[in-house]
């Protein structure tokens, strides 16, 4: 097996148009993949394509125009979209173009109660079929071809033989002369019409799956004034889009504006509403030196701050980008569903062979009626419903998560919370806020002296009580040192230039034989205890509800921590949690972990360094947003409200999530497996197969769209 170092490849992302189905992104997958890409995604709900580029031999013009050769263009903007866009370029514009012929032709089918003798010459008909006939054959038939030689069959090949059976059929009536039980004209233009008014209603269904995630896109693009100085040095403000600003740039952010990139504020405090971002929509408070997350609101105030990070880079574009890449994952459910998909099309085309033939030969059926039986099956039959149940589920379910503050990295993390029957806690800014003071400390040297050395050290460290500390006894003149290292689970360990080794950790690394260990932090110098400090952290005032809340969903709790066990212990009884592990190592976590795992499926919960591979391990690994950057890289899902809040909403979320896909996947099959037996011994006409064919995909996305109200909790 190949491994490769995605790290040092160049991500491509392009914007393809044109594929209706998951068929149409297998194609596209299949074809990036024989020309040596890796990492291929490809999103048939949004058109969205990324792959990591091989860069022997790779050609850009080659790559997209292969593309092309299978139905399918690759667009850079959406201006060009618009520029590329050929005559009857969509389904809604192919649909009415071809609605007045077919509604013409239909009204024969009426000649006992409106006599139209001019309607029943074929060659009007056949002049009336020929348009909507060339349309659909340059849509359909084209799309059918390349999916053939691309050995992929997709949908377009049933609707392509259908129409093309139905009108050879016809037109060899109207040349010989045969009659008008030969001549099915409205039937091939209605087959054709219908399924474009289908894929026409589907679009539209389709496009509310991206509601949530497209009203997250329109929030990174707004105005922002820009703050620039002339030559006498005085100040100017302009107005400028924020796709121009880049990091340094000064700007001016007013009460009701929209933070337009990601900045700190350099003067001034302000009420901001990170809703966007959070889902909580209460203001939070904001001043000199604090961040700005492009996209939240300036509710009350008026700041100036530098620009930190803008485009592509800032924390909302990662969030985009991060629902983005999970929709066009599949997870083991869609990759059956696809196998299945696969085969689908020769299986339909054999089973409306077979139909055509019993129903000839051996209920001496006439050929006419035979025939269009045949074409019922192969025009009501649906592979896209089965593409398209899980990834119109998963865009609804993810884009509703962002919305509300829950990011998934991946789309197999929502079907991992079906199965979740335990979830593990550490509890140092998890269960609590991690928002430590300092209570009181010892010190057998000079009390300045003992400061100095414990800030040299700690401000160093992303441990929550290191933060706390290193802020409220910062100095301007720190040691320096000449070897620093972070030991996970133990604490900080420096050198000086003379060679004194000095420690800062838990009561894990005091010598042997010292009293008393129960204090939070120790300072200790070449083996001897130079003094501790004492800190208090307040329980998260959420917890206890949620902790509440997953005993009432029969979810066994457990406290996996590396402080004291009495603390531990005093944490749980105040929560109610089940079970406490303590005072355990980061290798010890990750062991635990594992041994849950083997047991039953188990969800973790942390944010600190010690916790990533514990992390990384579980079953499905959470990270609240203010956590340590190692810690939200290893978790599959990360709440974004600063706390444990929307954990119960994460885990609703995920179940209703994967109960959809359920629901759409039992509707795509039961709908293939009643629907063509039910064409196949004629008691549906092709036109109502075509017009069934297309609303099974509309019921498909309806269902799907319910998530964005359905209650979850």
């Amino acid at each position: 097996m190949a491994y490769y170092n995605f790290a040092y490849m160049e991500k491509i992302e392009w914007q393809v148009e044109g594929m209706t189905c998951s068929n149409c992104a297998l194609s596209v997958t299949k074809y990036l993949q024989k020309q040596g890409m890796e990492d291929v995604r490809v999103n048939p709900i949004d058109g969205a394509v990324s792959f990591f580029k091989n860069e022997q031999g790779f050609d850009d013009a080659k790559i997209k125009q292969g593309i092309k050769t299978l139905g399918y263009t690759v667009v850079d903007s959406h201006l060009d979209a618009i520029q590329q866009a050929p005559l009857l370029s969509n389904n809604k514009k192919r649909f009415l173009f071809c609605l007045p012929f077919t509604l013409v032709l239909m009204l024969h089918m009426l000649h006992r109660v409106f006599p139209l003798h001019w309607l029943m010459n074929s060659w009007v008909q056949l002049g009336l079929c020929l348009p909507v006939f060339i349309t659909g054959m340059w849509f359909f038939g084209r799309s059918a071809l390349q999916s053939l030689q691309n050995r992929m069959p997709n949908m377009d090949v049933l609707i392509t033989i259908g129409a093309l059976a139905s009108f050879i059929y016809s037109l060899t009536g109207a040349i010989l002369h045969l009659g008008d039980e030969y001549l099915f004209f409205e039937t091939t233009a209605s087959i054709i019409t219908l399924v474009f008014m289908g894929n026409y209603l589907e679009d539209v269904s389709i496009q509310r799956t991206q509601k949530a995630i497209k009203s997250l896109a329109s929030s990174q693009k707004v105005m922002a004034n820009m703050i620039a100085f002339d030559g006498d040095h005085k100040e100017n403000i302009f107005p400028v889009e924020n796709t121009v600003l880049k990091t340094g740039d000064l700007i001016l952010i007013r009460t009701g504006e929209q933070v337009p990139a990601d900045c700190k504020i350099l003067w001034g405090d302000c009420a901001v509403n990170e809703a966007v971002i959070t889902g909580e929509s209460l203001p939070v408070a904001k001043q000199k030196k604090d961040s700005l997350i492009g996209g939240s609101i300036v509710e009350q105030g008026q700041v100036k701050a530098q620009v930190t990070a803008a485009g592509n880079n800032t924390v909302l574009a990662g969030i985009v980008q991060m629902v983005k890449n999970a929709q066009a994952e599949k997870p083991p459910m869609q990759k059956m569903a696809d196998k299945i998909s696969a085969m689908f099309v020769p299986l339909v085309i054999g089973i409306a062979i077979i139909t055509f033939i019993a129903n000839f030969v051996f209920f001496h059926i006439s050929p006419g009626s035979s025939l269009m039986r045949a074409v019922a099956v192969l025009v009501i039959s649906c592979p896209c419903a089965m593409g398209l149940a899980t990834p119109a589920a998963i865009a609804v379910g993810l884009g509703r998560a962002a919305k509300s503050g829950i990011l998934f990295r991946n789309a197999s993390s929502l079907e991992s919370f079906k199965n979740i029957a335990r979830i593990v806690f550490d509890k140092t800014g998890t269960l609590t806020t991690g928002q430590f003071t300092i209570t009181n400390f010892f010190s057998s040297i000079h009390t300045e002296e003992f400061k100095k050395i414990t800030y040299s050290l700690e401000k160093f460290s992303n441990h929550p009580i290191a933060k706390a500390i290193a802020k409220e006894w910062k100095i301007n003149e720190p040691l320096k040192w000449s070897k620093m290292e972070e030991i996970k689970g133990l604490g900080m360990r420096a050198e000086d230039n003379e060679g004194n080794v000095y420690e800062a950790g838990s009561y894990k690394i005091v010598p042997d034989g010292y009293g008393d260990v129960n204090h939070n932090i120790f300072i200790i110098k070449n083996k001897t205890v130079l003094g501790w400090i004492d800190v208090k952290d307040e329980i998260r005032p959420e917890a206890k509800q949620v902790i509440q809340w997953l005993h009432a969903k029969n979810i066994k709790t457990i406290l996996l921590s590396g402080d004291k066990k009495e603390k531990c212990e005093e944490v749980a009884l105040q929560l109610g949690i089940d079970e406490v592990i303590a005072e355990q190592t980061p290798a010890q976590k990750l062991e635990k972990i594992s041994n849950l795992n083997a047991e039953a499926p188990t969800a973790m919960v942390g944010d600190g360094i010690n916790d990533a591979p514990a992390l990384a391990k579980a079953t499905l690994g959470i990270s609240l947003s203010d956590a340590s950057q190692i810690a939200m890289q290893s978790a599959d899902v990360i709440l974004m409200n600063h706390g444990l809040k929307n954990l119960p909403n994460a885990l609703g979320l995920g179940s209703h999530t994967y109960l959809t896909i359920k629901q759409n996947l039992f509707w795509a099959f039961i709908y293939n497996i009643v629907a063509i037996p039910i064409a196949a011994i004629g008691l549906l006409s092709p036109i109502v197969a075509a017009l069934a064919m297309g609303f099974s995909d509309v019921v498909l996305a309806i269902n799907s769209v319910r998530l964005f109200v359905k209650k979850v909790l």
